[in-house]
């Protein structure tokens, strides 16, 4: 596989676990490269979020064609973007680029804290869900951008459908908030849907998933994968960074990240 160029637009975490930090840990693991455009800077650790600080969106912007303009790109990764303002601006500069985008529609983090204004959910919906090859919400994100209540995973599969209908190429469900020994995520594409099931694994130590399963897709994307290998590749790495967890901090722990084949 190729050293991928996975541009990662995402908010920093200082404790490490989440966001910035779990997205280049997670495409070196996997042999990509990555670049970045920082969004927030955020003052957290495992116990959760003490202070968002937004990143000016014409900054972001002009971090993003930096590595586009210089270093060129095979794969946009979007984590927390916080308002309108910034999902406008990013979206403005996705206008001109060419390659797969793989959206992580960050709006609550681990620890239960907002990461997301509720008035740029609007924004979310208009401008970069269209735009994504595939969009990963977890069961409170669906929920938000659907506007559906979820109780079992037949409403998931449902609501996954249709947020696909909002336009992104694919949609793939986490179903981690349901309840059960199994857990079951739903990848749906027009003409098609998949489940992917595995035994949950239980533990305390899941800060950062999200971002890892996201940055996982992108980076396979970016080596050519297809979508569905991609899925299964992404899951291993944050399966393999759950039970390979250093069980740092007090409240909900990073994953392992290791090399991964």
């Amino acid at each position: 596989m190729s050293q991928a160029r996975v541009l990662i637009v995402a908010g920093s975490d200082s404790g490490g676990g989440a966001g910035i930090q779990a997205d280049i840990k997670t495409v070196t693991c996997l042999g990509g490269y990555a670049m970045t455009a920082v969004t927030a800077v955020t003052v957290q650790n495992t116990l959760g979020v003490t202070g968002i600080h937004m990143v000016p969106a014409d900054v972001v912007a002009a971090q993003m064609r930096a590595c586009i303009d210089d270093i060129g790109v095979d794969v946009v990764k979007i984590g927390m973007l916080g308002d309108a303002g910034l999902i406008e601006a990013v979206a403005e500069v996705l206008r001109g680029v060419e390659c797969p985008v793989v959206l992580d529609p960050v709006m609550v983090a681990t620890s239960g804290d907002r990461l997301l204004e509720d008035d740029a959910l609007w924004a979310l919906v208009e401008h970069l869900v269209p735009r994504a090859t595939v969009i990963t919400p977890n069961l409170p994100e669906l929920m938000e951008l659907t506007e559906t209540e979820i109780e079992d995973a037949a409403d998931m599969l449902l609501a996954a459908q249709e947020l696909l209908d909002r336009g992104p190429r694919a949609v793939l469900a986490k179903g981690g908030h349901l309840p059960g020994d199994r857990l079951t995520d739903w990848l749906v594409w027009r003409g098609g849907q998949r489940g992917f099931s595995e035994d949950r694994i239980d533990g305390r130590d899941t800060h950062g998933t999200g971002c890892t399963l996201a940055s996982g897709l992108a980076v396979s994307l970016a080596q050519g994968l297809v979508l569905e290998d991609a899925v299964v590749r992404a899951r291993a790495f944050v399966r393999q960074g759950l039970l390979q967890a250093p069980g740092l901090g007090r409240g909900h722990g990073p994953l392992g990240f290791y090399p991964f084949e």
